[in-house]
């Protein structure tokens, strides 16, 4: 079994060298807080042109694995086409970002040819209306008491917060954060308020006969309850807590995205799929031990690939109604647990890798990197909000310099692979 001897570490000289060094190797990242700072709108992300030939330098050994989009407004690849300046030399110079978005339903290869593996018509339709709903009822909402907002006011707070994903529409209602900085009760009743509206828009499709086809996914959050459903964190004193609020198709957990990445990985070697050519998110099995047992019964041992995990979305808090037990949860928590899981049952040396997006305008807990640096065998205060000493997740590396200094790492490991 491979143990990890590297935990919190700060220093990415060794792991750089490491993973120059390993001939199959596969990287699966998230996108934002990642690649790119936390921002109040999606629209104003930008995307480093180094970073986007990196990525290409990386063809066959890296993949995303994100919550947003690939395509739609407000989508990654409409950011990769801004900074290359042509659609034709995306497409041409194969230049988007490879790997699975919403969760895992929306499948893209880097020359931008998108899918959506086992999502229906009828899905696809009843998503295309759900921004107008949500945009509509939040506009009723905010006009009435205890709001009372006037137009004005509403409609560029509306234009930040309702997201038209075409697979996955949400509330981003961390504008709302900034704007009611002062009166965090509003706040708070909003983010209650906003819960709500997707539950009805959850009622809405059970009425037409999609009652199984989609729940919904809080980030942060505070992990699953006893029936699967994930916590909200509520807003408290100086957290604005779960700001983004998706309503996503059932299965899309990226958790069951390291599959489909893992099955197509394998073909693109060997020839054949393990798990199927037609192997979905939608297909995978519901929980991590179920996903890990199929991926050590199917998967060859011989081609599996050394996997580094790179995310932003972890949270641990000690739960209010019992101070013994922590609710852990994060966006990127169920994948980068998945990854480490996988080193040890295919005696891999996988590497978690945490970057520090706190210090975007998004408002995340950040890692105390001179306490980090001072106490190394006693980390947890530094990582507070994070993870915790019975975590069972552990992070090898730390970059405390957010995405900024992970893109120069990525910048590095494409050009010294390439030149190797």
């Amino acid at each position: 079994m491979i143990v990890n001897d590297c935990v919190f570490s700060l220093d990415c000289a060794p792991l750089l060298d490491s993973l120059v060094s390993t001939d199959n190797l596969l990287i699966i990242q998230d996108l934002d807080g990642v690649c790119m700072d936390l921002v109040r709108d999606p629209l104003t992300r930008t995307l480093p042109h180094h970073y986007i030939l990196a990525a290409r330098q990386l063809d066959g050994h890296f993949q995303v694995l994100t919550n947003g989009e690939h395509i739609g407004s407000r989508g990654v690849n409409s950011l990769v086409e801004r900074t290359v300046g042509a659609v034709s030399d995306c497409r041409d110079q194969g230049l988007y970002l490879p790997g699975l978005a919403a969760g895992g339903v929306q499948l893209q290869d880097r020359y931008g040819q998108v899918s959506h593996p086992g999502v229906s018509a009828v899905e696809l339709a009843f998503l295309t209306e759900a921004p107008r709903s949500l945009n509509e009822s939040l506009q009723r909402l905010l006009s009435r008491p205890p709001y009372s907002l006037d137009r004005s006011t509403i409609a560029p707070l509306l234009a930040s917060s309702v997201l038209d994903n075409p697979v996955s529409p949400t509330l981003n209602i961390n504008a709302f954060y900034h704007h009611w900085h002062a009166q965090p009760a509003l706040y708070g009743q909003l983010q209650a308020d906003s819960a709500e509206l997707l539950q009805q828009l959850l009622g809405e499709a059970a009425r037409r006969g999609l009652q199984h086809s989609f729940f919904i996914h809080y980030a942060p959050n505070l992990g699953r309850d006893a029936a699967g459903r994930e916590r909200m964190r509520p807003a408290h004193a100086g957290s604005a807590g779960t700001t983004d609020l998706q309503f996503m198709l059932r299965g899309a957990v990226k958790e069951a995205g390291v599959l489909v990445i893992l099955n197509r990985f394998y073909q693109q070697r060997t020839g054949v799929y393990p798990l199927g050519e037609d192997f979905n998110v939608r297909d995978a099995p519901s929980n991590s031990d179920a996903l890990l047992q199929l991926a050590v019964e199917r998967f060859d041992p011989a081609h599996m690939p050394r996997l580094v995990g790179v995310g932003d979305t972890l949270t641990s808090s000690p739960d209010e109604r019992d101070a013994a037990t922590w609710l852990r949860g994060g966006s990127d928590r169920g994948f980068l647990t998945l990854v480490q899981a996988l080193g040890v049952a295919f005696e891999q040396d996988n590497r978690v890798l945490y970057i520090d997006s706190s210090h975007g305008e998004v408002q995340r807990p950040g890692v105390d990197g001179d306490y980090l640096r001072a106490q190394p065998g006693e980390p947890w205060p530094a990582l507070q909000g994070i993870t915790d000493a019975d975590d069972p997740l552990r992070i090898n590396s730390v970059f405390l310099g957010g995405p900024a200094q992970y893109i120069d790492f990525f910048c590095a490991l494409a050009e010294a692979r390439l030149t190797r």
